[in-house]
């Protein structure tokens, strides 16, 4: 029995009846009538009806018409700037893609905003440049998202979001976002947002596994940092574009110290003390009167070497490279040229309070003297880039003031914790390739309260957030192996939930160079060596399965040793050989099969060989631990100048508390460089049947702590010598910039008493030997509290 054909007057129920369209008579009958086909197939009940495509009239969008709605979305909204490039290349994409709608449906906004967002989620930097490939692969991926002039979402059958890239298969999408880590959506119809950063963790990641402080541990090698030139006409940072080398071409040697020298100039414009103010009543000078309306008024300036020709018997600030030039005299150079130095007159600012040595670029306040006997040559007077003749007369001499890490990265707050302030400062460089501090450390912050600010145990205990700092670890001493023994029983005895979360364990791990047959021994012995670390760490499993072990090398350990027979070898320098510590990181395979064994949960504990230098980034950019492992002490001991006069005390002579002098103190009182409450020099736990140590030698020993640290730490750099004394490798050298200043430092000086100094919120640890010199049986280290950013010596019979 044959059924007539349904017509559009029958009676059909609702959900199946089709919508109304101008087309509504189709003059095409159904093919098949005898089959009762529909003229119209009825589409399913959950068939997502696709919205008609909206044609757009492409237009010549001129890129000066949008630039006011472009500067508003990235530089007001986001704090980009966009160069002339990218806003052509961005006004033609919207010009084509939203047609003559851009202005008045807002389209262009929308465009704007999903480009800011996406460019900052690959970690672009601040400046949108339309000649890289990031801005073009942008807009290409978002072409395939436009629709009808509007950024929409499309909804695929692998619930991922229109932007993701890649190929479907066998059911798996490539996830390959704008910048973006894979993020599978577990809810039907879940949709991503357009633009997320690279570094921002979903509600799902805040898990018990992630508030685990260790996780948020990462340690970047010297080889691994990114390598930033500061770039004197951007007055900004830029990242190194050629290729690094072990064997660069001589010019690199000389950038090097055009590197050093720009750093610190621009820091050191960025200090108060050189600013000048609208308007002066006196003659800047180091001399200054006590009336505090003559002093608030003072700076002072810098006067380039080059500009001292025909300035006779004139008073000038010199900022420059202290060197010792062919005739063995001293001398300072800049990027203008070089002049004789003349010290003998001079005084140290503060009064033994810093080291100057050949390599430091120092402050030199004093006056010009020609010579009219030479005429000529390099004593006469050369121009430009040579040696300016006569000689220049020292008065005071200084370093470099330091500068707070909070005022570098433009921080707000008092303690520097606050949000990126709109004023100067580098806070959207990313220094260590773990984010910038403006686009993540807020929400760093937040994940580290989470974590480790809150105590741990009832007892008020520092629990995982604490670091274990070992120094000098001497494997071919017996009595190195019993100290770290006693020491890491100590911890062992703890709870698990207590335990550190990191043990650093730096060298010389012998006392000779071995490799180069120094002392006894050779390469097998030096295994041999590395085979009993791993024996004794093996008697503490429960260390190995929840703590991550950091291995800082020395000039004694391989393969640098080979061929510097323990002098001073190149920095930066790579870890230990994997042929050496093979044994140790069997120990933590072993010890993380046990643990899954045993409680069958996975186990991640780690050895991790590092360079020296290195860092260690914890929750991003918040907490930076810089490692370091030298002799500085000595070495400075051995190249400083040292002053025949001494430095006359009157009030017509005032110095702030961080050379150079200034006018005025660029720190208030309640902030003094050196925080008093964080120096710690003495034993906590003196034993009366040892050697203690009494008042005088404490008081010395905080002395030479400080002049240590502020020796480093105003010159921002790991090597303040000449290359002769201390070799670097010339393509790595960003690697020894201390800029900004890091928030803990170790510097592992076995000359220097151990100690634990805070200067201009640096913290700076030096745990010494972990064998305690002068004292029998006694293990000392250094324990470090991330949450309240200070360190505590420690010591231990045994």
């Amino acid at each position: 029995m044959s059924r007539a054909a349904p017509s559009g007057n029958s009676r059909t129920a609702p959900i199946f009846k089709l919508p109304e369209t101008p087309t509504a008579a189709n003059p095409i009958p159904s093919s098949s009538p005898a089959f009762a086909t529909p003229a119209h197939p009825i589409r399913p009940f959950n068939a997502a009806v696709a919205p008609p495509k909206t044609s757009i009239l492409s237009i010549l969008l001129p890129p000066a018409t949008l630039r006011p709605l472009a500067f508003r979305t990235f530089t007001k909204k986001h704090s980009l700037t966009l160069t002339s490039t990218a806003l052509q290349v961005i006004a033609t994409f919207i010009g084509r893609y939203c047609g003559t709608g851009w202005r008045e449906e807002g389209l262009a906004e929308k465009v704007l905003e999903e480009v800011a967002k996406a460019w900052k989620a690959r970690s672009g930097g601040v400046i949108v440049d339309g000649e890289k490939s990031e801005l073009k692969d942008i807009l290409n991926n978002l072409e395939g998202s436009m629709s009808g002039g509007r950024v929409v979402a499309a909804r695929e059958p692998s619930r991922q979001n229109s932007l993701v890239l890649g190929s479907s298969q066998n059911g798996e999408v490539s996830h390959t976002r704008l910048g973006l880590r894979p993020n599978p959506l577990g809810r039907e119809g879940s949709q991503s947002s357009l633009a997320l950063s690279n570094l921002e963790v979903e509600d799902e990641e805040e898990e018990s596994g992630m508030r685990d402080p260790r996780k948020w541990l990462k340690i970047i090698g010297a080889f691994e940092q990114p390598r930033l030139v500061y770039n004197v006409a951007k007055k900004h940072f830029d990242r190194d574009p050629n290729k690094p080398s072990l064997l660069p071409p001589p010019s690199h040697k000389t950038q090097v110290f055009r590197n050093r020298y720009n750093l610190i100039h621009q820091r050191l414009l960025r200090n108060e003390s050189f600013q000048a103010p609208t308007f002066e009543t006196s003659k800047p000078s180091l001399r200054r009167s006590s009336s505090s309306l003559a002093t608030a008024q003072q700076s002072y300036r810098l006067t380039p070497i080059a500009n001292l020709l025909g300035r006779n018997r004139s008073s000038h600030m010199l900022l420059g490279l202290l060197t010792i030039s062919p005739t063995g005299t001293l001398a300072i150079n800049d990027l203008t040229g070089s002049i004789a130095l003349d010290l003998t007159h001079a005084n140290p600012i503060p009064e033994d309070g810093a080291w100057f040595a050949p390599g430091m670029i120092i402050l030199v306040d004093g006056t010009y003297e020609e010579d009219d006997n030479m005429t000529g040559g390099l004593g006469g007077k050369g121009g430009v880039g040579g040696t300016i003749g006569g000689k220049f007369i020292g008065f005071f001499i200084g370093g470099p003031p330091c500068e707070r890490r909070a005022t570098t990265l433009g921080l707000s707050g008092k303690t520097g914790e606050g949000d990126v302030t709109a004023g100067g400062g580098f806070g959207w460089v990313d220094f260590l390739g773990v984010g910038s501090e403006r686009a993540v450390g807020f929400k760093m912050r937040k994940f580290e309260q989470r974590s480790i600010r809150a105590p741990l145990s009832e007892e008020g205990g520092l629990g995982r957030g604490r670091m274990v700092i070992v120094g000098e670890v001497n494997l071919d001493l017996p009595n190195t192996l019993q100290a770290l023994k006693k020491l890491l029983g100590l911890y062992a005895a703890e709870s698990e939930e207590d335990t550190p979360m990191t043990f650093v364990l730096m060298g010389n791990f012998v006392q000779h160079a071995v490799m180069a047959r120094g002392g006894s021994g050779g390469s097998i012995e030096y295994k041999e060596y590395f085979d009993s670390l791993a024996s004794t760490l093996s008697e503490y499993p429960t260390l190995l399965q929840s703590a991550t072990f950091i291995f800082v090398p020395g000039d004694n350990d391989g393969w640098a040793s080979s061929f510097s027979a323990g002098a001073a070898t190149a920095l930066p320098r790579k870890g230990i050989p994997d042929i050496f510590t093979s044994r140790v990181k069997r120990a933590f395979a072993a010890a993380n099969a046990e643990a899954e064994k045993e409680k069958g949960a996975k186990s991640d504990g780690e050895a991790i060989w590092t360079t020296n230098p290195s860092r260690i980034s914890l929750f991003g950019p918040t907490h930076e631990i810089l490692l370091f492992r030298d002799n500085i002490t000595g070495r400075l001991r051995r190249t400083a100048i040292k002053f025949s006069s001494k430095p006359e005390l009157s009030d017509d002579v005032e110095m702030m508390n961080n050379p150079p002098p200034a006018p005025s103190t660029p720190h208030p009182a309640s902030e003094p460089p050196f925080s008093p409450l964080n120096n710690q020099i003495t034993p906590p736990n003196p034993n009366p049947n040892l050697n203690t140590t009494t008042d005088d030698e404490i008081t010395t020993n905080l002395h030479a702590s400080r002049k240590l640290v502020k020796t480093i730490l105003d010159q921002g750099y790991l090597s303040p010598f000449n290359l002769a004394h201390r070799p670097v490798l010339w393509d790595f050298t960003s690697a020894l910039q201390i800029y900004p200043l890091p928030t803990a430092m170790v510097l592992a000086d076995t000359e220097a008493p151990a100690f634990c100094v805070t200067y201009e919120g640096c913290h700076v640890m030096n745990p010494g030997s972990v064998v305690a010199p002068g004292r029998r049986g006694v293990a000392r280290w250094v324990e470090y509290d991330v949450r309240g950013k200070v360190g505590k010596v420690r010591e231990a019979l045994f």
